[in-house]
């Protein structure tokens, strides 16, 4: 038995290695006929870019190959390099225009959560429609340095906001300093120039200098009130894209009680009016009279006094930041003065050839809010008017603004109740 088994063993070994030395010549038989085995690859574009898989033949053939052919090799590999990163361009592009659209889908919802669901009208009188826009959703990156100052400087994320430079340096120290006395610790002054900036930090006064811009710093330098005046709807625009609602102030005002007591914040714009009664302060039916139409000779028009762009309200909304860009453009275009464009921009309705602004606007109470004219030619003639309080002074409608606002504050402040007869209805000229 043992032998047989030894026997069968040796024979299995045997053939193994028959079965190897087969297999063997086999493979050498194989090799020298199929060099490049049995499948060729007839399309590496699924697995391999074929310029990539050239270029990698290229690249092991260098070796043997002239320099010129290096020299190739670089100047493909540049222009591989220029056009990744003209893809990394546009994919930047690309990334910016997701980050508006989710912006603007955001506003969107913002807006579909103030307006609510869709209702039905109610009885007759009850109907009221919705005015107030909702805020832009803030964004730091548009002046980081500016938005650590208006964390520290705003109140309810609202702030009075006035341009200074130091033509008006005088009229400055006039404004701050009743705003400090009313009690409001919510403003600041944009310096517009070194001197300004200097003297505000000098005494204590909140103050942005604006980083440096060539078109608007040779405006600040330089300018007039009027000049100086189209620079804030520039300025004005980051302090909206940061999310703040701005009360924006000339200098020429005198602070007597605190404003943002006596603001509704239900417009895109609120404004004081350089309106001097009911009438021309909030609108009215003028009828124009042409006989030569007979019958039809009578024309209603409404007509109102302009807003002063000079003192107002506005809030964070897409409304209030196209009009900031609608005023702001124009006036880099045309010889005009900024008011009369802000309002413009502000009133017109839209018509053939143009899209008027869709904003909501308020008119504030001319007492409370009052203009010079107010103040001179009729409060303080009148012996219960001039008990009134107003909430501030402007001097918009005189030129000798420095005068006027000292007596200003001698009156309402003081208790001097001469102190505004030496002065005209108006100018002096």
């Amino acid at each position: 038995m043992v032998g047989r088994r030894e026997k069968a063993q040796s024979f299995c070994k045997s053939r193994v290695g028959v079965a190897i030395a087969i297999g063997v010549l086999l493979g050498c038989v194989f090799a020298l006929c199929f060099p490049n085995g049995f499948v060729s690859i007839s399309n590496p574009a699924p697995i391999l870019n074929h310029r990539f898989v050239k270029s990698i033949s290229q690249v092991g053939s260098t070796l043997c190959e002239p320099s010129e052919r290096i020299n190739l090799l670089k100047s493909e590999f540049v222009a591989a390099s220029e056009k990744n990163a003209e893809l990394k361009k546009q994919v930047r592009e690309l990334t910016e225009k997701i980050r508006l659209a989710e912006q603007r889908k955001d506003q969107a919802e913002k807006q579909v959560l103030v307006l609510g669901d869709q209702k039905k009208a109610g009885p007759f009188g009850t109907v009221k429609g919705l005015r107030t826009n909702p805020s832009v959703l803030p964004d730091e990156s548009v002046n980081p340095r500016l938005a650590k100052i208006l964390e520290k400087v705003a109140v309810n994320r609202e702030l009075i906001v006035a341009l200074a430079n130091s033509n008006v340096k005088q009229m400055l120290e006039v404004w701050f300093t009743n705003i400090k006395r009313v009690g409001i610790s919510n403003y600041l002054v944009v310096a517009l120039d070194e001197e300004v900036a200097k003297y505000c930090e000098s005494k204590d006064v909140p103050v942005y200098k604006r980083d440096p811009d060539k078109v608007i710093d040779s405006v600040a330098r330089t300018g007039g009130n009027h000049a100086v005046s189209g620079l804030k709807f520039r300025i004005l625009r980051e302090f909206l894209q940061l999310g703040y609602s701005v009360l924006l102030s000339d200098v020429d005002i005198v602070y007597l009680q605190n404003p943002f007591f006596y603001l509704y914040r239900d417009s895109d714009v609120e404004s004081m009016t350089d309106g001097h009664d009911n009438r021309t302060a909030y609108g009215y039916n003028d009828v124009f009279d042409e006989p030569g139409m007979g019958w039809a000779r009578y024309a209603h028009t409404m007509r109102m006094w302009v807003y002063n762009s000079g003192f107002f309200y506005i809030r964070p909304t897409i409304p209030s930041i196209e009009l900031l860009d609608r005023v702001a453009n124009r006036l880099s275009r045309e010889q005009a003065w900024d008011q009369a464009v802000f309002n413009e921009e502000l009133f017109f309705p839209s018509h053939p050839g143009y899209e008027g602004l869709h904003a909501s606007r308020r008119t504030m109470d001319f007492y409370l809010f009052m203009n010079s004219k107010v103040l001179f030619k009729t409060v303080r003639k009148d012996a219960n008017l001039s008990k009134l309080k107003p909430v501030i002074v402007h001097v918009n409608y005189h030129p000798d603004k420095l005068p006027r606002m000292l007596a200003i504050v001698e009156f309402f402040v003081n208790g001097k109740q001469d102190a505004l007869k030496p002065f005209p209805d108006g100018s002096d000229w």
